[in-house]
């Protein structure tokens, strides 16, 4: 097996994690914030929700959202609009049930680290004459900085291990939804060893790292891990 035939799925796990991360950033910020300064009594309720994949098995996950992407639900009205039968078997699919199978690993540390910065911090901005947002982006946001990078690490990390919930929605097509832990288990199966000890042994290092960072950020900020 040639080295090049190893970079599609390296370079589409890379980018799926990538955009994943972005757009929980997005996301995740301000569910976070609502969560962390909430005095809703249902808000662990939606804790509770947002957590659910972390203890719910990645099939269960996937055959739900297969549903739902396919040409029978939403995704498939949605796609639709340009031609196509289903968003599922497709790099959207891949990055909504990504978004989706990521999310806790974004919203609790950005809720822990909301929850960290006293509320007296941002009323003391705001008397000063800064306005709400003003006060986030200035007080709130470099006080949970620490959040932010556990929030990225984890989530960027999480979506490379991804497995069970790509597999579902997106199957093994190359250039389009291998990622690199199908292409790692097509390897295994076909019994090219050599190119599943390559993409393996890249993953290893890359979860050390991944780790080692999280437990620095961590054990600088001290802030609890979810």
């Amino acid at each position: 097996m040639a080295l090049s035939e190893l970079w599609p799925p390296v370079i589409l796990t890379l980018t799926l994690s990538a955009v994943t991360t972005l757009c929980l950033l997005a996301l995740g910020t301000p569910l976070a914030w609502w969560l962390a300064r909430t005095d809703w009594k249902g808000r662990e309720m939606i804790g509770g929700i947002v957590a659910l994949p972390l203890v719910l098995p990645p099939t269960v996950i996937g055959f739900y959202l297969l549903i739902a992407l396919g040409p029978s639900g939403p995704g498939g009205a949605i796609a639709g609009l340009w031609g196509a039968r289903t968003l599922a078997f497709s790099f959207i699919g891949l990055l909504i049930g990504s978004i989706l199978y990521s999310l806790p690993f974004m919203v609790h540390p950005l809720r822990s680290a909301f929850e960290a910065v006293p509320r007296e911090y941002q009323e003391a901005a705001e008397t000063l004459g800064a306005t709400r947002w003003q006060s986030f982006r200035r007080v709130v946001v470099p006080l949970s900085r620490s959040g932010y990078l556990t929030g990225a690490v984890l989530t960027f990390a999480h979506t490379v291990g991804e497995f069970g919930v790509v597999l579902m929605i997106g199957g093994n097509i190359p250039g389009e939804t291998r990622v690199l832990s199908i292409a790692i288990y097509d390897y295994v199966e076909r019994l090219e060893w050599n190119s599943a000890h390559i993409l393996s042994l890249g993953m290893v290092v890359f979860g050390f790292v991944a780790i080692t960072g999280m437990l620095m950020i961590d054990r600088r900020a001290g802030l609890p891990r979810p």
